[in-house]
């Protein structure tokens, strides 16, 4: 008795924080900081198409505001006020998909995928996450991803992988073809603009650089599923996958009927609109939160479920969500505090300074360490550029470093840990979405982080090494 007493308190000591200890550790850390680390400002200017960016030579001390305790607190509330459209985006999506699963239509379908995919079920994992990842590579898909991981997770259980499987062809895909985007315009049109680099310039590199991204990508999921396949056990949500309801029982899979076509055929028309939309219209997250509720109204009505059906299930999805849902808020609290106590631009300003005394070489990989852990405080893409490409641009023509290479520094260290942090909101989200713990993801993906850390080193060295240009 006395043994499997101490195996249990061991397993209980080695049990990792909970994302929300893990974050409000991180929110009081920055309290504190704003106490020892110096108050200064870049002054913003205007640029042609009114972006706010950094002016690199204005940079000046001011007045402390250190953030108290009280501070801390308010953060979170202020967190969540700033991040309200994704956390409602987060609600919507997940209740409207709880409408379309209680109409049978997506078990109807994705059974008869699973039984038409018998043998081959590996197949599916390269071919989603190659989809995935043009979607990153081209436009920068990623809060668009989320409506898609419901569908996965489910499949990726019926065809015998787990959860984890289902979630990263999605995320691991559309990361890697982010990290390694060779024209998305929000990271690379954004930051090449603000360096005055012709747009798009150095698409070829970047086509090499997106290629090693996902074929690493790839092959680390499709292991990890081929193990799960053969042995279960080995999944890190064997226990959670258990518990779950949005499995299927595929001796039990009813056949199709043309009122599950209908739901199915409206969910597919969804997707093409969110795809249209965003593409050719710019929709954001308002817009394609309106698309989804207008769809669980629509697959409502077809899947039977009547007007209090389609209610009772939109409440009951969105509470499942709200865990999950309100971890954006409490990420966001570290960047209120770090704004509100005026130490972000000091942590840039010195990070550029220390940056400058490098060897140039040294350079080009201190700019991308320093990129990879301002992720972490700003993971917006076109935020970092507007914050980091004004300083970084002229250092590197100070220190024989091109300026193609500064913005690929640049891409690479705002792509890799968009999976990773747990201030990305889009990526919380989908974790949410998945009913997947930040920690469990965490320790799956780390492995994989490490390498495209490693591969955006050697490309960055490269790209330093041939001076990719044109300047």
């Amino acid at each position: 008795m006395t043994d499997s007493k101490n195996v249990n308190s061991k397993k209980k000591e080695k049990k990792f924080p909970h994302v929300y200890v893990v974050l409000l550790t991180i929110v009081v850390i920055c309290g504190i900081l704003t106490y020892i680390v110096p108050a200064g400002e870049f002054d913003r200017v205007e640029t042609s198409d009114g972006r706010m960016v950094v002016d690199p030579d204005t940079f000046h001390y001011v007045e402390k505001s250190p953030v108290g305790i009280f501070g801390l607190l308010k953060a979170i509330p202020k967190g969540m006020a700033e991040t309200a459209d994704i956390i409602f985006f987060i609600f919507i999506v997940g209740g409207s998909f709880a409408v379309v699963e209680k109409t049978g239509a997506v078990e109807a379908g994705i059974g008869k995928i699973t039984k038409s995919m018998a043998g081959k079920e590996k197949l599916i994992i390269p071919v989603i996450m190659a989809i995935f990842s043009l979607g990153g590579a081209v436009f920068g898909m990623a809060e668009e991803t989320l409506p898609f991981i419901p569908i996965m997770v489910t499949l990726a259980l019926a065809l015998g992988f787990d959860s984890m499987t289902g979630v990263g062809m999605v995320l691991v895909g559309a990361g890697a073809g982010f990290a390694g985007a060779f024209m998305n315009p929000f990271t690379i049109g954004v930051g090449q603009g603000i360096a005055g680099l012709p747009l798009f310039s150095g698409i070829g590199f970047r086509v090499i650089l997106y290629i090693a991204m996902i074929t690493v990508s790839i092959i680390y999921v499709y292991r990890y599923a081929n193990k799960v396949k053969v042995s279960p056990e080995t999944s890190n949500m064997y226990e959670i996958d258990k518990t779950r309801e949005d499995t299927l029982d595929l001796e039990n899979i009813r056949e199709i009927t043309v009122n599950d076509k209908i739901v199915l055929m409206v969910v597919a028309l969804t997707i093409v609109l969110l795809v249209v939309g965003v593409i050719q219209f710019g929709w954001f997250i308002p817009e394609i939160a309106a698309l989804f509720i207008g769809m669980a109204i629509i697959v409502a009505l077809f899947g039977k479920l009547g007007f209090n059906g389609f209610g009772e299930n939109l409440v009951e999805g969105m509470a499942n969500m709200a865990g999950g849902a309100l971890i954006v808020g409490f990420a966001r609290a570290i960047l209120v505090v770090l704004t509100e106590g005026s130490i972000i631009d000091t942590i840039l300003y010195g990070a550029s300074n220390a940056v400058s005394s490098l060897p140039s070489v040294f350079t080009a990989i201190g700019m991308y360490i320093f990129q990879c852990l301002l992720n972490f405080i700003i993971p917006s893409g076109s935020g970092q550029a507007a914050v980091s490409i004004p300083i970084m641009a002229p250092l590197a023509d100070l220190t024989g470093v091109t300026r193609q290479t500064a913005v690929l520094a640049y891409q690479l260290g705002d792509g890799i840990s968009n999976i990773l942090a747990p201030t990305s909101g889009f990526f919380m989200a989908g974790l949410a979405l998945a009913k997947v713990p930040w920690e469990k993801w965490a320790k799956w993906f780390i492995k994989l982080a490490l390498i495209q850390y490693l591969i955006g080193a050697i490309f960055v060295i490269i790209a330093y090494a041939i001076q990719l240009g044109p300047f």
